[in-house]
C-alpha cells in the first residue's frame, strides 16, 4: 500500500472515532473510540517518522501514546476482579 493511501486510512480512522464521539454514538472512554484513535494516530505517527516530518510526528505520536494509555486503562477497568487476589 502506498504512503498516501495509508495516510488517508489513518486520518479516516481518527476522524471516524471523533465523529462517532461527537454524534453521541460512542463515548471518549469506549473501546471503539480508543482503538480508532490509537490505530489511526499510530499509523500516522509511523508515516511521519518515515518521512521525517517532525512536527506531525510530535502531534500524532503524542496522540497515539495518550490514546494507547487510555485504551490500556479502559481494558484494565473492564477486567473482572480476581477473587483469589489478596488486598
Amino acid at each position: 500500500m502506498n504512503h498516501d493511501v495509508l495516510q488517508i486510512l489513518g486520518a479516516l480512522t481518527v476522524l471516524g472515532g471523533y465523529v462517532a464521539n461527537q454524534l453521541g454514538w460512542t463515548g471518549p472512554r469506549s473501546l471503539g473510540y480508543l482503538i480508532a484513535n490509537t490505530l489511526g494516530a499510530g499509523v500516522l505517527a509511523w508515516l511521519a517518522w518515515t518521512s521525517r516530518d517532525w512536527g506531525f510526528l510530535l502531534l500524532e505520536g503524542v496522540w497515539a501514546i495518550v490514546s494507547a494509555a487510555g485504551l490500556l486503562s479502559a481494558l484494565r477497568s473492564r477486567r473482572p476482579a480476581d477473587p483469589t487476589a489478596t488486598a
